[in-house]
Formats: structure tokens, C-alpha cells, sequence
């Protein structure tokens, strides 16, 4: 038993299908992909990848622009699909990852090595803001999509403060590493996007 994946292909095949959906422009399995390359990259920096894995796998499972619980109910899909496959510690770990990306701010471990792979997911998750400015453009439009059922003003007063918050914060990124990679680009990206949307 101890030798299987912590994300099977069986429940990568189920994930998959939720992340298909027809209403999902940007949080789908591109997302995803984009994010487990990530984690590739940056294997040698987490204390447990397949934590983090289980993570990405999760995170947006659940998605419903409408909802203000998705990632509460991803992390419980999670804790369900899991139990069993994990110790309840590292099942904390993945479901406390999740719940953090609702605010994007670093959940608090006892453990040190804990709290860096959660600041490296995190992120990854935003990684696409530091992308560059045609696909972070390509980004802002799938999100737009995703929710189209937005008026125009209020998408654009809703999605300006979301930006603001992000600019206003000393650092986009948790990390030395994604500071390095992608805070200017992501700095410059979002200053056009509001002055685009204001």
C-alpha cells in the first residue's frame, strides 16, 4: 500500500472531469497542468511534494463562480477522497493548503517545513499573474468568462479592488523564488489591468 500514489490515475480521471467542465475558462485542467509543472520545477524545494500534488489536484475542484464556499468544499472533497490514503497529518497539511487559497495567505504550521511547501503552492497558484502580458490577458478574459453573469460595472469595481489588494501588499509572492521570477512582471501586469479597468 505504501507505494501508491497519493493521486492515482483513477483519481486523476475523476478530477479531470470536474476540472472539464464547460464553464470553467480558466480554472481547468490547463490550470492545473500549469501548476503540477510548477511544482516539477520546484521539486527539490518541497518537503513533501505529493502533499502538494494532492493540493494542486484539489484546489479548484470545486467551482462555481456564484459560490463564495468552493474552496471549503474542495478541501472537504479532498479530506473524503483521501482519508485513508494519507495520515491525518498530511491530510491537515493538504486540506489547510486548499482553505488558504481562498485569501492567499500562508496557513500557520508547528512545522517550518510545512509552511514552505504551503508558501510555494500558493504560490504556483498565482504564478499566472506574473505570466506573460498576453497570457496573463488571455487569463483576465477566462476569468471574465467564468463570470459572465457579472455586470460590466460591478466586475470592473469587484475585480479593481481585488487587484488593488494584491499591489498594495509588500509582496505578491511568498517566496524568494517566485518573487525573483515573476513579482515585476506580475507587478506590471496587474498595474495595466486596472488602469485598463478603471
Amino acid at each position: 500500500m505504501e507505494n501508491e500514489p497519493l493521486i492515482d490515475d483513477a483519481l486523476k480521471t475523476e478530477l479531470s472531469v470536474l476540472y472539464k467542465a464547460g464553464d470553467r475558462h480558466y480554472h481547468n485542467l490547463a490550470h492545473i497542468e500549469a501548476m503540477l509543472g510548477l511544482a516539477g520545477d520546484y521539486r527539490t524545494l518541497l518537503d513533501d511534494p505529493e502533499a502538494v500534488e494532492a493540493a494542486i489536484w484539489f484546489h479548484d475542484a470545486v467551482y462555481d463562480s456564484r459560490a463564495k464556499d468552493n474552496e471549503a468544499q474542495s478541501a472537504a472533497l479532498a479530506e473524503q477522497k483521501l482519508a485513508g490514503r494519507i495520515d491525518a497529518g498530511r491530510l491537515s497539511h493538504v486540506s489547510a493548503m486548499i482553505l488558504a487559497t481562498a485569501t492567499h495567505q500562508v496557513p500557520v504550521f508547528d512545522d517550518v517545513a510545512a509552511t514552505r511547501d504551503a508558501s510555494l503552492f500558493l504560490d504556483m497558484d498565482l504564478s499566472i499573474l506574473g505570466a506573460t502580458p498576453d497570457a496573463f490577458d488571455a487569463y483576465e478574459r477566462a476569468v471574465r468568462h467564468e463570470y459572465g453573469w457579472v455586470e460590466e460595472p460591478m466586475w470592473r469595481a469587484g475585480r479593481g479592488a481585488v487587484l488593488k489588494s494584491f499591489l498594495a501588499r509588500p509582496h505578491i509572492f511568498h517566496t524568494q523564488e517566485f518573487r525573483q521570477r515573476f513579482e515585476p512582471q506580475a507587478r506590471r501586469n496587474m498595474a495595466r489591468s486596472l488602469q485598463a479597468l478603471t
